[in-house]
């Protein structure tokens, strides 16, 4: 699909189609880019959206405790 540059302010943009928008669920945001002379453009991912079962995840798997810290008084740098 061909589309047009324009101008918006100092900087230039291009309009996406709302059916687009749509399709891929974007909304407000997108993650651009550069690969080559080509610019990609994909939906941003909610951060926190799979949180829940990635800290579910990692407890079955016993991975979500931290380990011992040495107590400073009892413990030898090595240099």
């Amino acid at each position: 699909m061909e589309v047009s540059v324009v101008k918006i302010g100092n900087s230039r943009g291009v309009r996406i189609p709302k059916m687009i928008l749509n399709r891929l669920n974007i909304t407000d945001k997108l993650e651009m880019k550069i690969s080559g002379k080509n610019i990609l453009l994909s939906p941003v991912e909610k951060p926190r959206e799979n949180w829940a079962d990635a800290f579910a995840k990692m407890h079955s798997l016993g991975e979500d405790s931290l380990e011992k810290i040495p107590d400073s008084d009892n413990f030898e740098w090595e240099w």
